[in-house]
């Protein structure tokens, strides 16, 4: 199954956890990491290429920091110009029908803050239904979120250990 990795981070050489997934999905022959902040500086997406690599890959995924509830901005832009209508969705919209979907998300907050009760009130399955929403419109699978959660407070070996954690929830058949 080819898998397609895109990594929004607006920092990526400053972070620890989404740096360390980046490097080691990289090794992997069947994933392609696609790191939109890298591509796009001037945020000046290529609809065509961007959604190129869609049908190129079975299963999509969104790499990101949890940043105010939702995902970096970038990737939000990519979705309004690259999900568009007749080509995502729609009567026509079928080009991404049947691809699976998968969210890889890392919080700084532990993950006892994201439940109801906690210091954020939500939780990430709550907080994830936009994403939810997103695939079925667009006739994908949403599959189980991959996230890792109280990421300031990780050492070296439990970031090395999310890295391949992720690597197995990916190639994973879910």
């Amino acid at each position: 199954m080819k898998t397609l990795v895109i990594v929004a981070h607006p920092n990526l050489t400053n972070s620890v956890v989404n740096k360390a997934w980046v490097e080691r999905l990289s090794q992997e022959k069947e994933i392609t990491v696609h790191d939109l902040y890298a591509e796009y500086p001037e945020r000046r997406i290529n609809v065509e290429r961007e959604q190129q690599l869609l049908l190129e890959h079975d299963r999509i995924v969104f790499q990101f920091p949890l940043y105010w509830y939702s995902s970096p901005s970038l990737l939000k832009e990519w979705q309004d110009v690259v999900l568009t209508y007749g080509w995502a969705y729609g009567a026509e919209g079928t080009k991404l029908h049947g691809k699976e979907f998968v969210l890889a998300i890392s919080t700084g907050g532990p993950e006892a803050a994201y439940q109801a009760g906690g210091f954020n009130h939500y939780s990430m399955s709550e907080l994830t239904k936009p994403f939810q929403a997103t695939a079925n419109l667009t006739g994908m699978r949403f599959l189980p979120t991959f996230t890792m959660q109280g990421v300031r407070l990780l050492t070296n070996e439990q970031i090395c250990e999310s890295a391949e954690a992720l690597v197995r929830h990916l190639k994973a058949s879910l």
